[in-house]
C-alpha cells in the first residue's frame, strides 16, 4: 500500500484524450468548436475528459448562443443554459446539465488566461496621467483653434442635463424595465433584451467581453431619453441633418455596460468624428492617431470593393495581454473618463474603451466642415485610400513604397470571379516594434515585409493621391462596410448642394472625392453645348441622388448619362428605352401623356483626345458602337438592334460574368449614351407621402392602376427565337466548379426560358443564405422553405397546348417598368374641384381663394399624379413584377390602396389555370405567384453597429435572391415573425390578390 504522504504523480490527460488532435494548439481547438452546432458540441463532450473540458467552457457557449440567437434574448443564468433553451431540448436533458464534472491532469495556459479575464476586477485599473488634455467648457472659436485636431476631455457640457441625475441603473430600471434595447456583440444578428433582463444578466455574468447596450434606436423605443440630454453647442453643426430619418445613417447611441465590457480597437465609420458623454461610472480610453495600427490589430482591406474589416482582441484582452508589451514611446495616449465628462474623438483616430465599472453614456457621430472631405473620401470607390486612411502607408504594396509597379502573380489572370472577390490585404502589428504588411494572393501565400516609412500624413490632399484614377462611382462595387448606400450618399450631397449654397466650394470638393463629380460635369457641359441648352446654373452642376446613373435637373429638361453596368449594359438600356418611346407613339397609347417627352438622345465619346457627339434614336448600329467588342450583335437587321429582346439576352449572359468583365468592353470605356427628356413639374411622391390627404392617395392608386394597365397592354416586339436558342446552347456547363443541374425547358416557350432557368439557379443554397441572413426571418420558416418552393418552376407557367398544338403559358407576357417606386412617381398640385370630379388634368383656378392648388400661403391644397419616370429598367415578363413594388413601396402594404389599384387595373395577372388542368392548389393562387416571383425591390443597408436595417430600393425576387429581401417583409409585418408557415406570410402580404377578379 502506498504511503498516503507520498502524492501520486498526475498524469497528463491531453495526449491520450485528444488523440491525433493533440498537435493542435488549444486556441485553435476552441476556435474550431465555435463552428459546430450546440448539439454537436454536446455530443463531442462525451468523447473524452479533455474534450469535455473544452466543450463546457462558458465563452464557447456564449459564442454558440449568440450565433443562433435573434430578436429578444433572455439570459438563463449561464450561456450553456441559454443556448440549450434556444435548442428547446427535453426537460430531463436540460436538468441533467446543471452539474459539471472535474478532472485533474490537464492544464491549459490559454483556457487559464481566458478564465482569468472573465473573473478579473478592474477597481484599480484607472489611468490618471492625463495624457488626453482636459478643459472646462470652451468657446467654439477656442475649440476650433486648439482642440479639433486631437482628442480632448471637456467638463461642464452636461451639467444642466436631466440625465446627469436620472441616468442611473435603478432609475432607468424603474422607467424602462420592460423596454427592449439593442445589444452589441460580435454577431451579425440583431439581438435585443428587455432592460430588466439585461440588468439581471449584468449582475451575475462573468464574461470576458460582456454584452452591453449599444442602441441607435433608443429614441424610438424610449423617447424620454432624448429629452434628458441635448447636443452640446460645440457639435450643433452636423451635415447629415439634411437627410430624413430613414435615409440618415445611424448616428446616436445610448451605451450601458458592466465592468470588463467596452469597444475594441476601431476607427469610427466613414471617418466621422464623435463626442461621448459619460453619465455614470468610469471608462478607460486609449487612442492612436490616424494611420497608426495598434499592437495586436489586423486591418483587412478587400481589394474588390474596398471593404475594411478590423480583427482585434477584446478591449480587456488588449489591455491585459498586449499593453504590457509596449515600450513607453509606443503606448497610446490614455485617460480615465469620469461622470459628467465629454470626450471628443476626431476623424480617423483609433480608439479602444474599457468600462472599469458599470457605465451609462450617450454618444453621437457627426459630420462638420472640418471632417466633411474625409467622410466623402471614405465613400469614394476603390480600396487603397480606405486602407491608407486607417493603416497608413502599411496598407500599400511593397512595390508601391519602393516606387515600382504592382507585382502580379502568374496565376492572377486565371482566377475565377469568386476568388477575385476574396482577394484582400492584411496589415498586422505583430509584436512591439515589429510591423508587417501581408498581401495575400489567391493561393493563400503571404508576402511579408517590414516598413519603417514614416511620412504618412492625415491630410486630405495627401490621402486623395491614393484614389483609383479610373474610379467610377456608379460602377465600382459599393463597400458593404459603408454606413449608407450609394443613392443615400448621392442624395445627401445633392441636398447639401441645394440647401447650403454658402458651402458649395467645400461640398464640390467632397463630391469630386466621393463620386468624381468633375468628370460627370465635363460630360454634361459637352452635351449641353452640342444641343444648345441654356448655360448651367450653379445649382444644376451636381447630379441628383436618386437613380442609378448621373442625372441632372435643369430648368426645363433632365439629362441622364447612362453609365451603370458599363458601356454594353448602358447601350442596351438606352436602346430599350428608345424602342419603348417609339412604340408609345406608334400605337398612340394613352400612357404617353404621362411620360416625359424625349427631347434628344445620342452617344458621347472620346476620339483623338477630344469629345464627339453623335445623335442616335436607337435605330441601327452607329460606327462608334460597331467598333466595340460587343458579343451580342446578332440582330443588326432589326429596327432596334439594342432593344428589349437583345437586352434580355444580354442580362442572361451577364449572370455568368464577373463585375470586372461587365463594367467595360474592349475600347468602350470612354463612350457614354445619354438621353434628354422634358422636366416634370411638381414633386416626387416620396417628398409628399406624409402631406397627402387620404383622397389624394386613393386617386394615386387609381391612377397607377390605369397607367399600369396601359403599359401592360402595349404589344411586345416580335421575339427572335433562334437567337435565344443559340445562346442557351452555349450556356456554361459549370457554376462555381460544379456541374449545373439540367433544367428541362423543352416544353417552355422560348421567351420564358430565361425566366425559368434564372429561378432554378437562384434556388440553390437557399436555406444556407436564409440562415446566414437570420433575423428577422423566423428560423421555423427557414426550415420549411424547401417545402414551399416548387421543385419544378415550369409549374408556375401552367403550360398547355392550344388548338394548333402550340405550347402556351397561362401568364401574360408584357412590357414591365420594373421600378415603379415612390421616387419615380411625380405629382402636381390641383384644385379641389378637379380632385372631386376625378379630372386629373384640370388644374384651373379655385373658387375658394387659392390658385392652381395652392392656398394663400403657397401650400398645395391637393395633389394629382402627373407622370411616371425612369424607364431605364424596362423589361419583358410577368406583369405581377410591377404590382409588387407598388404595393410594398408606394402603398407600404395598405390593403385598401391595393384594392383601389386593382379595381382600376382590370387586366388578368394570371389566366384561370384550373381550366388547363392544373387542378388548383397553390399554383392557382395569385398570392403564391407574387410571393414566389414578384420583384420586391428591397436591399439591406448597413448600420454603423453592424445590425441590418432594411429599406426599399433595388429589385429582386421575394425569396429567390442573393439579398435578404425577406428581412423587409418581416420588418414591415412584425406579426409575421411568429408565423407558422410560408402560406401565412403569403396570405398576409399578398392575400388581397386572391380576391382580384381581373381574369381573362
Amino acid at each position: 500500500m502506498q504511503n498516503s504522504d507520498q502524492a501520486l504523480p498526475v498524469k497528463d490527460r491531453r495526449p491520450h484524450a485528444l488523440g491525433d488532435l493533440k498537435i493542435i494548439p488549444d486556441e485553435i481547438i476552441c476556435s474550431m468548436l465555435e463552428h459546430l452546432t450546440p448539439r454537436d458540441v454536446g455530443r463531442l463532450a462525451c468523447v473524452s475528459s479533455v474534450m469535455y473540458i473544452f466543450c463546457n467552457e462558458e465563452p464557447l457557449w456564449m459564442s454558440l448562443c449568440l450565433k443562433k440567437a435573434s430578436g429578444l434574448l433572455q439570459y438563463k443564468g449561464s450561456w450553456k443554459k441559454t443556448a440549450l433553451h434556444l435548442e428547446d431540448p427535453p426537460i430531463e436533458y436540460d436538468e441533467s446539465c446543471t452539474r459539471l464534472l472535474h478532472f485533474d491532469g490537464f492544464y491549459s495556459p490559454f483556457l487559464y488566461r481566458r478564465y482569468y479575464r472573465c473573473h478579473t476586477v478592474l477597481d484599480g485599473f484607472s489611468f490618471d496621467s492625463q495624457l488626453v488634455k482636459r478643459k472646462k467648457i470652451v468657446t467654439r472659436e477656442e475649440f476650433d483653434r486648439e482642440c479639433a485636431e486631437e482628442p480632448i476631455l471637456l467638463s461642464g457640457l452636461a451639467d444642466t442635463w436631466p440625465a446627469r441625475n436620472t441616468w442611473t441603473i435603478d432609475q432607468l430600471l424603474t422607467r424602462y424595465g420592460d423596454t427592449a434595447f439593442r445589444i452589441s456583440q460580435r454577431s451579425v444578428r440583431s439581438i435585443s433584451m428587455k432592460f430588466k433582463d439585461y440588468v439581471a444578466y449584468m449582475n451575475v455574468q462573468h464574461d470576458e467581453d460582456p454584452l452591453y447596450i449599444f442602441d441607435y434606436k433608443f429614441g424610438e423605443n424610449a423617447q424620454g431619453l432624448l429629452e434628458d440630454y441635448r447636443v452640446p453647442d460645440l457639435f450643433q453643426e452636423d451635415l447629415f441633418n439634411v437627410l430624413d430619418g430613414d435615409m440618415r445613417p445611424s448616428y446616436r447611441w445610448v451605451i450601458i455596460g458592466p465592468q470588463r465590457s467596452g469597444a475594441s480597437w476601431h476607427v469610427d465609420p466613414a471617418l466621422t468624428s464623435a463626442w461621448n458623454t459619460l453619465l455614470c461610472g468610469r471608462k478607460r480610453w486609449a487612442l492612436y492617431p490616424p494611420g497608426r495600427v495598434p499592437l495586436g490589430v489586423t486591418v483587412h482591406v478587400n481589394e474588390d470593393d474596398g471593404d475594411v474589416n478590423i480583427e482585434t482582441p477584446s478591449s480587456l484582452e488588449w489591455w491585459l495581454d498586449f499593453y504590457p508589451l509596449l515600450a513607453d514611446d509606443d503606448k497610446p495616449i490614455e485617460c480615465t473618463q469620469l461622470p459628467g465628462e465629454t470626450i471628443v474623438v476626431p476623424s480617423g483616430w483609433w480608439h479602444c474603451i474599457l468600462n472599469l465599472e458599470t457605465t451609462i453614456a450617450v454618444t453621437q457621430n457627426f459630420v462638420d466642415s472640418k471632417n466633411f472631405e474625409f467622410v466623402c473620401l471614405d465613400f469614394a470607390p476603390g480600396y487603397r485610400h480606405k486602407g491608407v486612411c486607417r493603416a497608413g502607408l502599411l496598407a500599400l504594396e511593397e512595390e508601391s513604397l519602393e516606387g515600382g509597379g504592382k507585382n502580379t502573380s502568374a496565376g492572377d489572370h486565371d482566377m475565377s470571379y469568386p476568388d477575385l472577390t476574396r482577394k484582400e490585404k492584411r496589415v498586422r502589428v505583430n509584436r512591439c516594434g515589429e510591423i508587417q504588411n501581408h498581401e495575400e494572393d489567391t493561393n493563400g501565400v503571404s508576402k511579408n515585409y517590414n516598413s519603417s516609412k514614416q511620412d504618412f500624413s492625415y491630410d486630405i490632399n495627401f490621402l486623395a493621391k491614393f484614389l483609383d484614377e479610373d474610379r467610377d462611382h456608379y460602377n465600382f462595387p459599393w463597400s458593404s462596410g459603408n454606413c449608407t448606400g450609394k443613392r443615400e450618399m448621392r442624395e445627401w450631397l445633392y441636398k447639401l448642394w441645394v440647401g447650403k449654397p454658402e458651402m458649395r466650394e467645400l461640398i464640390w470638393k467632397g463630391a469630386c472625392l466621393a463620386l468624381n463629380a468633375g468628370k460627370w460635369l465635363e460630360l454634361l457641359e459637352e452635351i449641353c453645348n452640342f444641343h444648345k441648352l441654356p448655360t448651367l446654373t450653379a445649382e444644376e452642376k451636381l447630379p441628383v441622388g436618386n437613380g442609378s446613373n448621373p442625372v441632372y435637373l435643369m430648368a426645363d429638361c433632365v439629362v441622364k448619362i447612362f453609365v451603370e453596368g458599363g458601356f454594353e449594359s448602358s447601350i442596351y438600356g438606352l436602346g430599350t428605352e428608345l424602342e419603348f418611346y417609339s412604340l408609345l407613339a406608334k400605337v398612340n397609347s394613352p400612357l404617353k401623356n404621362y411620360i416625359p417627352d424625349v427631347l434628344a438622345s445620342g452617344i458621347l465619346y472620346v476620339e483623338n483626345g477630344s469629345y464627339t457627339i453623335v445623335p442616335w434614336d436607337g435605330k441601327g448600329v452607329l460606327d462608334v458602337i460597331g467598333k466595340c467588342n460587343l458579343t451580342l450583335l446578332n440582330c443588326k437587321q432589326e429596327e432596334f438592334p439594342f432593344g428589349i429582346w437583345s437586352k434580355k439576352q444580354f442580362e442572361y449572359r451577364s449572370a455568368w460574368m464577373s463585375v470586372s468583365k461587365l463594367s467595360t468592353s474592349d475600347g468602350c470605356n470612354r463612350i457614354w449614351p445619354y438621353i434628354i427628356t422634358k422636366r416634370c413639374k411638381g414633386k416626387m411622391f416620396a417628398q409628399l407621402r406624409d402631406a397627402l390627404s387620404g383622397e389624394d392617395v386613393l386617386n394615386l392608386a387609381s391612377f397607377l392602376g390605369e397607367q399600369l394597365r396601359n403599359l401592360h397592354l402595349l404589344p411586345c416586339p416580335p421575339f427572335n427565337e433562334s437567337s435565344l436558342s443559340d445562346k442557351l446552347k452555349t450556356e456554361p456547363p459549370f457554376n462555381n466548379g460544379f456541374v449545373e443541374d439540367v433544367v428541362d425547358t423543352s416544353s417552355v416557350p422560348a421567351e420564358w426560358e430565361i425566366f425559368i432557368r434564372t429561378l432554378a439557379r437562384k434556388k440553390k443554397n437557399l436555406v444556407n443564405r436564409l440562415t446566414a441572413w437570420g433575423h428577422p426571418i423566423p428560423k421555423a420558416l427557414i426550415d420549411k422553405v424547401d417545402e414551399y418552393i416548387p421543385d419544378d418552376f415550369v409549374k408556375l407557367l401552367d403550360i398547355y397546348q392550344d388548338e394548333n398544338g402550340l405550347n402556351k403559358v397561362c401568364k401574360p407576357c408584357s412590357w414591365i417598368h420594373s421600378d415603379i417606386m415612390d421616387d419615380n412617381v411625380y405629382m402636381e398640385p390641383c384644385c379641389a374641384s378637379s380632385r372631386s370630379n376625378g379630372n386629373a388634368a384640370d388644374t384651373g383656378p379655385m373658387v375658394n381663394g387659392s390658385i392652381n392648388g395652392y392656398d394663400e400661403f403657397g401650400e398645395a391644397k391637393s395633389w394629382h399624379c402627373s407622370h411616371i419616370i425612369d424607364f431605364s429598367n424596362l423589361s419583358i415578363g410577368d406583369p405581377i413584377y410591377d404590382v409588387i413594388p407598388i404595393h410594398l413601396d408606394i402603398f407600404r402594404g395598405d390593403s385598401s390602396l391595393f384594392k383601389q389599384f386593382l379595381e382600376s387595373y382590370k387586366l388578368p395577372l394570371v389566366r384561370r389555370m384550373q381550366q388547363h388542368g392544373s387542378g388548383g392548389g397553390k399554383f392557382s393562387r395569385l398570392s403564391y405567384h407574387a410571393m414566389m416571383l414578384g420583384i420586391a425591390f428591397f436591399r439591406p443597408r448597413n448600420t454603423w453597429d453592424g445590425a441590418p436595417e432594411w429599406c426599399l430600393r433595388e429589385r429582386c425576387y421575394c425569396i429567390l435572391h442573393d439579398d435578404n429581401v425577406l428581412g423587409t417583409i418581416f420588418s414591415t409585418w412584425k406579426e409575421l415573425r411568429t408565423a407558422k408557415s410560408w402560406e401565412e406570410v403569403e396570405m398576409t402580404v399578398w392575400g388581397e390578390l386572391n380576391n382580384y377578379k381581373g381574369y381573362a
